[in-house]
């Protein structure tokens, strides 16, 4: 027994010894990890501290609608977009899903995918786009060199008595984006429940992403808008002015694609970063303000005006005399001062998307810490369960819309003509100004 005894202290002793690949003479150190930069702030985006603020009204209630309660809240740090979302910078969305579609379901070339060594790109199993190769995508789309490429996009465009004086325009409504995110939420509402699988909690959609350019006709009965219409999206002029036509859905989709975007690049896989997504109605609030404490606009206030009497944002002063402020409808996203976090617009120009759903006692039930209330709804639900908070006031809005503290929302399958979004992404680890030791 004693025998049997001894060798199986051996036996486990080997197994043990084999286990110390990696180690440090059997000591627990851990995986070997990547050395990453999380102070590096990613391109376009400033670095908003974590903090704590008093969130809700700083003036009277004059719409007496109290869905605006005082609370103190803490936010963890982020990086958020410095401007809106452009013209330019949605463009370069749309343009990835045109280009992905006519290659894979039209043009169909081996030579535009990546080709694994020892496999052709035309082989089983999944393929993917070389973006390298495509580039701006002229080696799609100038179809004067490849008279190939012409015949096989010829289905992209609008056909028929849809065509205008004969011009291959593209037909807009092909432009569909797919996705799958986990819905974590929903996934913690359930654990431990042994009747769900994984896939209940993976949420799939697809999205026409090209903005809604008919909302400078739809939203203004009477208005002649019709230039705006033809050219706000496409025309080179408003490249730098902040995207608009953009539903809540489409808006959510740009982030899931711009973090895939990121994840597939060199940059991407040398020093990751969370996902991208929309801020939340607390985050907005907290970087409108600026690290100020109680004022009323995020350049401080009380009033609109600074002490030379010029405008502070493109909205609607007084009465309707737009142009006071230097803009008729929307301005260029870098237009006025920034705040003392360095963003531009958080009040005025566009209205923005944020992630939260809206409802009007949230602040009474929301937690203090990076507070949301949040719901997917579904296409059943009623309407009233497909509210979005958007902040910020517009460029057709009156001055109490761009308090820091104002609450709005619209239903998100809606695009307006004063509804644009910006983007944040989670500061990961603590907050790099703290120097302190513990």
């Amino acid at each position: 027994m004693r025998k049997l005894y001894i060798i199986a202290l051996a036996t486990i002793s080997a197994f043990s010894s084999g286990c110390g690949k990696g180690g440090a003479g059997g000591e627990l150190v851990g995986v070997r990890t990547k050395k990453v930069n999380s102070s590096r702030v990613p391109y376009g985006m400033v670095y908003i501290p974590a903090g704590t603020f008093v969130m809700g009204q700083t003036d009277q209630d004059i719409t007496f609608a109290q869905i605006a309660q005082n609370k103190q809240v803490t936010v963890q740090a982020f990086y958020m977009d410095e401007t809106e979302i452009t013209n330019n910078e949605y463009k370069q969305f749309v343009n990835w899903v045109r280009d992905s579609i006519a290659i894979t379901d039209y043009l169909q070339d081996p030579k535009l995918y990546i080709q694994t060594k020892g496999q052709a790109a035309n082989a089983g199993g999944p393929k993917y786009i070389d973006w390298k190769k495509v580039g701006d995508g002229s080696v799609i789309w100038n179809t004067r060199k490849n008279a190939a490429n012409a015949n096989k996009l010829q289905a992209m465009y609008y056909q028929g008595e849809d065509r205008v004086f004969d011009r291959n325009e593209i037909d807009v409504r092909l432009l569909k984006y797919n996705f799958a995110i986990m819905n974590y939420r929903e996934a913690a509402n359930y654990r431990g429940d042994k009747s769900k699988k994984r896939s209940d909690f993976i949420f799939r959609d697809t999205v026409g992403v090209y903005p809604d350019t008919l909302v400078w006709l739809a939203d203004f009965a009477y208005a002649q808008n019709d230039p705006m219409t033809e050219g706000y999206f496409s025309h080179p002029s408003y490249a730098s002015y902040p995207v608009v036509g953009i539903t809540w859905r489409q808006a959510r989709a740009f982030t899931i694609w711009r973090t895939r975007l990121y994840e597939g690049s060199e940059q991407g896989s040398r020093n990751p970063r969370l996902p991208f997504e929309l801020p939340s109605e607390a985050e907005f609030e907290y970087a409108a303000r600026g690290g100020r404490v109680g004022t009323d606009y995020p350049w401080g206030g009380p009033y609109i005006r600074n002490a030379k009497g010029c405008l502070m944002a493109n909205f609607k002063p007084g009465r309707g005399n737009y142009n006071d402020d230097g803009g008729s409808v929307t301005v260029n996203a870098r237009s006025y001062y920034p705040n003392d976090f360095g963003l531009y617009n958080m009040a005025g120009n566009v209205a923005e998307w944020t992630a939260s759903a809206y409802d009007e006692s949230a602040s009474t039930f929301v937690h203090d810490l990076n507070p949301t209330f949040s719901y997917e709804a579904k296409a059943s639900d009623p309407e009233v369960m497909k509210r979005k908070v958007v902040r910020g006031g517009s460029w057709k809005d009156i001055g109490y819309f761009l308090q820091n503290s104002t609450r709005a929302f619209e239903y998100q399958d809606t695009a307006k003509s004063y509804i644009g979004f910006r983007c944040v992404t989670r500061f990961p680890g603590r907050d790099i100004r703290d120097k302190s030791s513990f």
